[in-house]
């Protein structure tokens, strides 16, 4: 039996990039996956590959029950749609991956804050927003089974200054967000933790061989969440910021090419990249 069957997942911002490649390896799981974001078939992104339904069809393909529903999760009605419609079709929710992101709308250049648009800031921002919203409206439905996964995505800045100000401030926001939903979930069973990977190559990276051969596949941090996921203990990590390796090392699992280390790890680490989660501990260790 597939380790996450009878497992209802959503995987938010899911039509690309991590969030796709989450839904997929939650699919071949045996999950049930709800597939959302903006992008569809009907009105497809211009700019971008990808959309919700064509994620869904993969999960499918890979096992699972893939089922795209376009929303906006900086929509309060949108969400509460999406979660009512779970709530009426299985009256649970086991996982949610709030991976929503527009960021990356406006490039992250390193540039002073001064020079940079605040239009960059409110996408940003707006994105954090969508995370809060949408576990906000889940947490109800997840309260009553006394047991669940919530997974917010960033990239782990650590203590080192990323170089873009809004871009660092609203990673680190993500962390802290985290740590605070733990504190007041851990009593209702409910687990949170943020699941950094590492530098991703994604369907919009127009990277050269020696610059892709840096990267881990999108599906790395997939099967880092379904580690989690598949997890009866998981609460023990809530409250922390996890990087996809770590997990990688504490669960046995590595990449799609069979490495734990991507040459970008090895090179972050080698130069003493370890930075410790928002509770001051680092991956692995107790309370």
């Amino acid at each position: 039996m597939p380790s996450l069957e009878g497992t209802v997942a959503v995987v938010t911002g899911a039509s690309r990039g991590a969030g796709r490649g989450i839904a997929l390896v939650l699919g071949e799981r045996g999950a049930t996956v709800y597939v959302t974001g903006r992008s569809t078939r009907a009105e497809p992104n211009p700019d971008r590959p990808g959309t919700i339904e064509d994620t869904a069809d993969e999960v499918r393909a890979r096992g699972g029950n893939g089922i795209a529903m376009r929303v906006d999760h900086t929509e309060p009605a949108e969400v509460a749609t999406l979660i009512e419609r779970i709530a009426n079709e299985h009256g649970r929710l086991d996982v949610l991956v709030a991976n929503a992101w527009m960021g990356y709308e406006i490039r992250v250049l390193r540039i002073p804050f001064w020079e940079a648009p605040l239009e960059h800031w409110d996408l940003m921002f707006d994105s954090l927003r969508g995370q809060m919203l949408t576990v906000q409206l889940a947490v109800p439905l997840m309260r009553k089974q006394d047991r669940g996964l919530i997974v917010n995505t960033l990239w782990d800045v650590g203590s080192h200054f990323h170089g873009h100000v809004f871009y660092d401030t609203v990673k680190n926001a993500v962390s802290r967000m985290s740590f605070g939903m733990a504190e007041q979930l851990r009593e209702h069973g409910v687990a949170v933790v943020a699941l950094s990977p590492g530098w991703m190559h994604t369907e919009t990276m127009d990277l050269s061989p020696e610059q892709a051969a840096q990267t881990e596949s999108t599906e790395y941090v997939g099967r880092a969440a379904a580690a989690l996921a598949e997890d009866r203990d998981v609460i023990r990590w809530s409250g922390r910021t996890l990087r996809v390796v770590d997990v990688a090392r504490e669960y046995g699992f590595t990449d799609v090419d069979g490495e734990v280390l991507s040459p970008f790890w090895e090179k972050y680490l080698a130069a003493g990249g370890t930075p410790p989660d928002s509770s001051g501990r680092r991956f692995g260790e107790q309370a």
